[in-house]
């Protein structure tokens, strides 16, 4: 078994789904990975990008390719995924160890919360303006002010950093759960402001959808 040594491996899988689509089977697959101790989330997604979200996270890696193939043989077309592994940011160590754990090993989808936003992130390397020749000290304040802004949502927004670097193009992922679209607009909006995004973030695609049960994500994407 491929374990990482600390979190959960995460998958984000975007499918778009046509009149050939096995929805049972869908359905079937999702239970089957719980079952195998795969953590789902499912969303109905809205825009040009996609149909189905399925987001899995599991220890080993393996379990989230057997996802994958399975939903490939229900006549689905991938139109999008991204890979990462939960972390505990360099700059939270300090947090309590509940947090910690919270991070590496969450539990989703959070029960009141339907609203889903996924996008990937980077922060800046060019020449005039580059993150990694940043201190430690200036990018931990930065970081800081970036959660204090963050924390004005709370109970509105639950947020899942990922880490992608050297996993997919970008170097985080971000996934948003909110009690409404327009609380995730918001909470985007404000943070953008801050140093830390305004001057040295670069985003890339953003997807979103609506969370429920598997059951009901097939009743809204095949009606």
């Amino acid at each position: 078994m491929l374990e990482n040594e600390v979190g959960l491996n995460v998958l984000h899988l975007f499918w778009r789904v046509n009149n050939s689509t096995d929805f049972g089977s869908i359905v079937r697959i999702v239970e089957k990975s719980k079952v195998d101790g795969v953590g789902i989330v499912t969303a109905s997604m809205l825009g040009h990008r996609g149909d189905l979200c399925v987001m899995g996270l599991a220890k080993d890696p393996q379990l989230l390719r057997n996802l994958q193939t399975r939903l490939e043989q229900c006549n689905m077309e991938l139109v999008y995924s991204y890979v990462s592994v939960t972390e505990v940011s360099e700059y939270a160590a300090g947090v309590p160890q509940e947090m910690k754990q919270a991070r590496l090993y969450p539990v989703l989808p959070p029960t009141d919360k339907q609203a889903f936003c996924f996008y990937p992130m980077s922060k800046r390397r060019s020449e005039s303006t580059n993150w990694y020749l940043l201190d430690y000290a200036e990018r931990e304040q930065l970081m800081f002010g970036h959660g204090k802004v963050g924390r004005q949502f709370a109970g509105r927004i639950l947020q899942l950093v990922t880490a992608s670097t050297g996993l997919d193009d970008y170097e985080w992922g971000v996934t948003l759960f909110g009690v409404s679209l327009d609380t995730i607009k918001d909470c985007v909006y404000t943070m953008r402001f801050d140093p830390a995004s305004a001057k040295y973030a670069e985003f890339g695609p953003f997807l979103t959808g609506v969370v429920g049960e598997v059951e009901d994500t097939i009743k809204a994407i095949s009606v």
